[in-house]
């Protein structure tokens, strides 16, 4: 009965607003299934809030902390949080335009362009608002999309110009909400004056600075409006609300016919009641484009005036520092804004468009620490202090103890996978993630900028318990998970896919229980500072009898294995199936990984196993099963940039036989296969920093190599919203549902913050001669 009370009261709340287009329920509940939005984002947004003590709170510098982001992807407006970062209210928003020649929607029938609205006088952006330009694949019309929040209100704002190229056209606006994270379960209404939608105690209301013609709603493939266009070229089933039924819906709203141009400003309000939706909608629109822009313009302009270190940053950039400028903004604008410091992997759900949303899904809006730990490094690089300062004090939230609901095992370990709230989402032990925690801490405290009397705390509450879980390991009690971890042999990989032995872990957890140590002896706890040491020293010199195989199939048969599941690398033994993909003998699988032990410090440049690995790891001739190295030429720019898969057999993307979406249907199919990600651009140019630098401070030019090739590369790869995706397509096998050209970010995510924070510190390694996430305890113990 308390459901059907909201749906009333929100359906006469619409219904008051304006009147009804008519008193019509909708039939068709509760419509087709609904999946997520398209994953190759070019644009992401929120607003800029200033911390409050080091927390959101509502009265600080930056006024009322707005919780909204947004999402733009094939040139229109996808998934929109308000709430939680996770938390989806809309899937997209879009227009169809009804013209003399038949019925066209943005998007499959349209050319997308994405801009940013404001920008320095050498095209750098100074915030993520856009303007976002569809072109009609046949000249009829073109539609442009001004995108930004409301910094002081829970809103999104849009100004829509749409312009007749050929004749008289009708815009129709189509509002797809997924309320409450979920596209099964709304209910919605609409009239000429607003359109509206709820689920759970969560409310949307959107309202435009002119009526619109005519207004339906309707569940989507039974009564939704564009349905009714494609019938007979004419919105004439009118439906006031979706009534008591819910479930997937499409809320329609026809703007005035125009044979030249109509301009309209939209407001979309969120609240926790139709009344307070409403209110943010119309004070929004009150307060108007221009000073609602001001005021998010403003507020980003100040972020990046504070980051100390950007003009460096940009002077190693190979674009003017465009990308670095938008990297910033992109990593600042991936956290949550209730729980300070909780930075998430992407704001995008990948291979959305073929994924099932009648279920909640964070996707990659969620914390995985690795990430995590490389936004807030790469923040530091920046000269952010006070968000990789949040970052850290919000590490205890994702950390397993007794306090964790539902543990019954031992605790000191990094959560997997979480909700920005610290809700456990995926429990699999992996031991980087433990340790990188602890480095974050260390590289804080040797920048000054986390006080002594701090890090004392947090090593007793946080970073003792994670480092006596890389000596010690123990069995563990959370949700499926009962195994019993022996160090450093993880449960999960970096990729989370296999257990072992892996390279780029165990770089990790040697370099996180060395500056454990330090931080031990500096809080008075000498004993533990001299078992964790020992413990990092006894990993150390084990490294490549576990791991560097001897007799491998591949090159002269002596590398870097990219993971092994027991003490022998050379007896062939079978890496477990994933993703679709067959088991194959250890040798045969190749990564990137053991470039991580040069990075920390672990191993120098020129260690003879790393040095004997980079063959193999580059050879572009293998079949493309196990080949890991590609080779990307763009348009108008000479050369040729590298790029390489996570690991050979990777089955993490698009299907070489069918081109359908990673894991479509819900079966992962043998075909799947992982493409290129520019994150590992990235790592191979930190490794050439350090070749060039092994002998001291580089002499002046010799860096240029790195800048030329690397920087260069991961540059390209981002696209015209200066996102960098996740992956990007390498050409190898059949063609998928979107025409992808080679370097082109696929449909896996985008932007992943991760690929940002690469760059980001590749570009602070190459200003400052030196790697960025190197520890020199660590280097001075090891890497000499």
């Amino acid at each position: 009965m308390r459901t059907l009370k909201i749906i009333a009261l929100a359906t006469t709340a619409a219904c008051a607003l304006a009147g009804a287009a008519s008193a019509q329920t909708a039939p068709g509940a509760p419509g087709a299934p609904s999946t997520w939005a398209y994953a190759a984002k070019t644009g992401v947004g929120a607003s800029y809030e200033a911390y409050v003590d080091g927390a959101y709170k509502d009265g600080g510098r930056t006024g009322t902390v707005s919780k909204v982001w947004f999402s733009i992807a094939d040139g229109v407006l996808t998934e929109t949080m308000y709430g939680l970062i996770h938390e989806a209210q809309i899937k997209q928003m879009r227009f169809t335009v009804q013209t003399s020649t038949g019925l066209a929607v943005e998007g499959p029938d349209t050319v997308a362009k994405t801009e940013y609205l404001h920008v320095d006088a050498e095209g750098r952006p100074l915030s993520p608002a856009y303007k976002i330009t569809t072109t009609d694949k046949q000249g009829r019309f073109v539609i442009e999309k001004r995108i930004f929040t409301d910094s002081d209100r829970q809103s999104l704002f849009l100004r829509v110009t749409v312009k007749a190229l050929k004749g008289s056209v009708t815009p129709y606006l189509l509002l797809e909400p997924h309320m409450a994270n979920t596209g099964a379960n709304d209910a919605g209404a609409a009239s000429k004056t607003a359109l509206t939608a709820n689920e759970a105690g969560v409310f949307l209301t959107l309202k435009g600075s002119k009526p619109f013609a005519a207004a339906s709603a309707g569940f989507i493939g039974a009564s939704d409006g564009l349905a009714d266009l494609k019938a007979d070229g004419k919105l004439d089933k009118f439906y006031a609300s979706t009534g008591a039924d819910r479930g997937a819906i499409m809320l329609t709203g026809q703007l005035p016919s125009t044979r030249s141009q109509v301009t309209v400003d939209y407001a979309i309000g969120f609240g926790p009641s139709a009344a307070a939706s409403a209110q943010a909608a119309n004070a929004s629109l009150k307060t108007g484009y221009a000073k609602v822009l001001a005021g998010y313009n403003s507020g980003w302009e100040s972020y990046l005036a504070s980051l100390h270190e950007l003009p460096r940053l940009r002077e190693a950039a190979m674009d003017g520092g465009k990308l670095v400028q938008a990297s910033a903004l992109m990593l600042k604008v991936q956290e949550d804004r209730t729980y300070a410091g909780a930075l998430i992997a992407s704001l995008s759900n990948p291979w959305g468009d073929t994924v099932d949303a009648s279920k909640p899904s964070t996707g990659y809006k969620a914390v995985w620490p690795r990430d995590f730990y490389q936004c807030a490094m790469a923040l530091a690089a920046l000269g952010d202090v006070q968000t990789p300062l949040a970052a850290f004090r919000y590490l205890p939230t994702v950390q397993v103890s007794e306090k964790t609901k539902g543990n019954t095992g031992k605790g000191g370990w990094f959560l997997q996978k979480s909700e920005v709230d610290g809700t456990p989402e995926w429990v699999g032990v992996q031991l980087d993630q433990t340790a990188m925690p602890i480095m974050l801490g260390w590289k804080l405290w040797k920048q000054g900028w986390l006080a002594d009397d701090e890090l004392k705390a947090y090593y007793g509450k946080m970073i003792k318990p994670a480092a006596d879980f890389l000596v010690e390991g123990g069995k563990v009690g959370l949700g499926w998970n009962s195994a019993t971890i022996v160090p450093p042999f993880t449960q999960q990989e970096r990729w989370e896919e296999q257990g072992g032995y892996s390279p780029s872990t165990t770089a990790a957890v040697i370099a996180g229980l060395v500056v454990a140590g330090e931080i031990a002896e500096a809080s008075g706890d000498a004993t533990s500072a001299v078992r964790y040491r020992a413990t990092a020293d006894d990993y150390s010199a084990k490294v490549e009898s576990r791991m560097v195989t001897t007799k491998g199939s591949l090159g002269d048969g002596r590398y870097f294995l990219r993971l092994n599941s027991d003490q022998d690398p050379d007896n062939k033994s079978v890496v477990e199936e994933r993703n679709g993909q067959k088991p194959v003998p250890e040798d045969r699988m190749l990564d990137a990984g053991f470039l991580e032990f040069v990075r920390y410090g672990v191993r120098p440049a020129d260690d003879p196993a790393i040095v004997a690995s980079l063959p193999e790891l580059d050879d572009e001739s293998m079949e493309d099963l196990y080949r890991v190295r590609y080779g990307f030429t763009f348009p108008g720019v000479a050369g040729t940039f590298p790029g390489w898969r996570r690991y050979g057999v990777d089955g993490y993307g698009e299907d070489t036989k069918t081109g359908a979406n990673y894991g479509a249907n819900n079966q992962m199919a043998p075909g799947q296969r992982g493409r290129v990600w520019p994150i590992f651009t990235g790592e191979r140019g930190h490794y050439e920093i350090a070749r060039i630098t092994l002998r001291g401070k580089p002499a002046p030019g010799a860096l240029e190599p790195v800048r030329q090739t690397y920087v260069k590369a991961m540059e390209l790869f981002a696209n015209d919203g200066l996102l960098i995706p996740e992956q990007v397509w390498d050409g190898v096998g059949a063609d998928t549902a979107h025409p992808y050209v080679r370097g082109e970010g696929t449909d896996s995510a985008t932007p992943l913050a991760w690929s940002h924070a690469e760059y980001v510190k590749l570009l602070r390694s190459v200003a400052d001669g030196v790697v960025w996430d190197s520890y020199q305890p660590v280097k001075a113990r090891y890497g000499r």
